[in-house]
């Protein structure tokens, strides 16, 4: 792309002010400015409110831990062929830094070990061999980083050998960025030559997929199910042939792991119906009603949290690559260059990130079976270094499945 087709670009979009400092540049640095303007989608910008919760709300039920562990045998061999005749492959969200536990990397190489080094990357993986092993066959392992993580990640797991996975079956790729606007919805500059970009959310993962070249992949290795996950949960079981089995069982076309809530009032997003259609609604938009809403068994009727820990058919992620996914507006400080060349780091939120969720995905899909897992066996995310959810509760639970620390 050269000068004058950038600034058509921008002159359709009314962002022509990310040109301000070109004449500034030298050549290297024109040519990469020029670059971003080409790849970002500045369509994507929306400063119109989204009503996410419209549509009618009724409660999904799940196959329980008692039908699970009663179909077990049934459910797993289903789940096995699959894995067997490599229809199943596995994707770590892990583009995500350590920032909010003192790590200065990616969140991927905390190390959760005490008496020894037992890193979060370490955990997933070791995890994933469990059914390797079972299995006796590998499995494609996709792992999407981000631009501020991607080498720092690579260059981690290579140094420790991929903790005894097979290098041949794992796919690196970076997740799409978007760009951060102020609340105008003008692009912020974060240096004379780069756009400030953020990740494009969680639920941007196949379309970054797509963009590495790895459909393609997907056709030739004949993969059919993709079980992602996210990377701090170090306790998940991952392309787990019970839950593969189940939801092929099911007929649906995507599978997610929930754990019944420890209460009504738990601050995790439940799966439920949306128009008949599967959904995921935040804790935040529960009504008190529903929170407290029994089912015919006397149940909790919105009692499946979900996990972030799904297992989607490459079918219908083809149906709706080419839809428009809403776009979550998430307020932040954004870092950016004033008018004057200076860089400003704000001490107030400033501008809006913007990002698509994976729980919209959900919605897309013709049917979603919820498969419940023990928390106290499934459930180990680590989010802050204490309290709830954090690297302390995660390092006991992890000593209660007798993993030595």
């Amino acid at each position: 792309m050269n000068y004058e087709q950038a600034m058509e670009k921008l002159q359709k979009y009314g962002q022509t002010q990310l040109l301000r400092f070109y004449d500034e540049l030298d050549d290297s640095q024109k040519a990469f400015l020029l670059d971003q303007i080409e790849a970002v989608d500045f369509g994507c910008i929306n400063l119109e409110p989204i009503d996410f919760n419209k549509g009618h709300i009724e409660p999904m039920g799940a196959m329980k831990i008692a039908e699970i562990k009663e179909r077990k045998e049934e459910l797993k061999k289903v789940g096995l062929e699959c894995i067997r005749a490599g229809k199943a492959a596995a994707l770590l969200l892990a583009g995500g830094q350590g920032t909010r536990l003192g790590l200065d990397g990616p969140k991927g190489t905390l190390n959760v070990g005490i008496t020894r080094e037992l890193y979060i990357f370490e955990c997933l993986i070791n995890n994933l061999m469990d059914v390797v092993r079972e299995a006796d066959s590998w499995i494609e392992l996709f792992i999407m980083t981000s631009d501020k993580n991607d080498e720092a990640t690579r260059a981690f797991l290579k140094e420790h050998s991929y903790f005894g996975y097979d290098e041949s079956h794992i796919h690196f790729f970076v997740q799409e960025m978007a760009p951060a606007t102020d609340f105008e919805g003008k692009v912020y500059l974060e240096a004379k030559d780069h756009i400030a970009l953020s990740p494009n959310g969680n639920g941007g993962w196949y379309k970054s997929m797509q963009t590495a070249g790895y459909e393609k992949l997907l056709d030739q290795m004949g993969i059919e199910w993709i079980n992602i996950f996210a990377v701090d949960n170090v306790l998940q079981r991952i392309a787990d042939p019970a839950f593969i089995g189940a939801t092929i069982l099911s007929g649906c076309e995507v599978g997610a792991k929930v754990i019944s809530k420890v209460a009504p009032e738990e601050k995790v997003g439940v799966l439920c119906y949306r128009d008949g259609r599967p959904s995921i609604i935040e804790y935040s938009d529960l009504s008190e009603e529903m929170m407290y809403q029994k089912d015919e068994n006397g149940d909790y009727a919105y009692n499946s949290g979900v996990i972030l820990n799904y297992l989607f058919k490459t079918a219908a992620l083809k149906r709706i690559a080419d839809m428009n996914m809403p776009l979550h507006v998430a307020k932040k400080k954004i870092p950016y260059i004033n008018d004057n060349g200076e860089y400003i780091k704000p001490d107030e939120i400033n501008g809006n990130k913007y990002e698509s969720l994976v729980l919209d995905m959900i919605e897309m899909m013709d049917g979603c079976m919820a498969f419940e897992v023990e928390r106290g066996k499934e459930f180990a995310p680590i989010k802050n270094m204490h309290g709830v959810d954090s690297l302390d509760s995660a390092r006991e639970m992890l000593k209660d499945n007798g993993i030595t620390l």
